[in-house]
């Protein structure tokens, strides 16, 4: 036996991690289409018989793929959450902030999540991990903006928080896209301006 052999053997949530971002490469690089099973261990310097050992087959490394691009995207947005306070505005910002970042938004990012995109419809086990409603967003968002709405008279406090939580993520994700089809001329400081200027015309009194 080997000396690598041994270590793969003796390391399996390392050898777990290599193959994911081995994966993420790939799907980044050539495409979901093109990442292959070769082309994925290739990258990993890892045998065959590891994938089926750790994870069963390619469509089950491919949804673990997408679960650790969905952990580490919102390991992103949880340390401008910190950072925020417990006001409710400030957290939306720092909603905000953090999606458009470079950090979160970049060219490596938009194209695994697109590509991820494209699988998930006939791929559920990915679907799950690359939707735009993800729960935990969705009710962080919805909580502060029905704090905001309480101090409006003009119309429900829960249809204006609803409206202001799905408006707010179709923005975003409309960001992205145009990130994604002219990110050379794409102003972070501009998309951000947008999403606080359409929070403004709900709640004039903030943003």
């Amino acid at each position: 036996m080997t000396s690598h052999a041994r270590t793969s053997k003796r390391n399996p949530s390392g050898n777990k991690a290599t193959l994911v971002k081995a994966t993420l490469d790939s799907i980044y690089e050539d495409g979901i289409a093109e990442t292959t099973v070769s082309k994925i261990i290739a990258r990993a310097g890892l045998s065959r018989g590891m994938i089926h050992l750790h994870f069963g087959g390619k469509s089950q490394l491919l949804a673990a793929a997408a679960e650790a691009y969905s952990d580490d995207y919102y390991a992103g947005l949880d340390r401008y959450l910190q950072q925020a306070g417990n006001e409710p505005q400030d957290i939306v910002v720092a909603v905000i902030s953090a999606d458009l970042s470079e950090t979160l938004l970049n060219e490596r990012s938009i194209k695994i999540l697109h590509a991820l995109r494209g699988a998930a419809a006939t791929d559920a086990a990915i679907a799950r991990f690359s939707s735009t409603r993800d729960e935990g967003l969705r009710n962080t968002l919805r909580s502060a903006f029905e704090e905001i709405a309480r101090t409006y008279e003009a119309e429900s406090s829960s249809v204006l928080a609803r409206d202001a939580t799905f408006g707010l993520l179709a923005l975003l994700e409309g960001m992205w896209v145009d990130y994604l089809a002219n990110s050379n001329e794409f102003s972070r400081d501009v998309a951000k301006h947008i999403a606080c200027r359409f929070l403004k015309g709900l709640f004039p009194n903030h943003f």
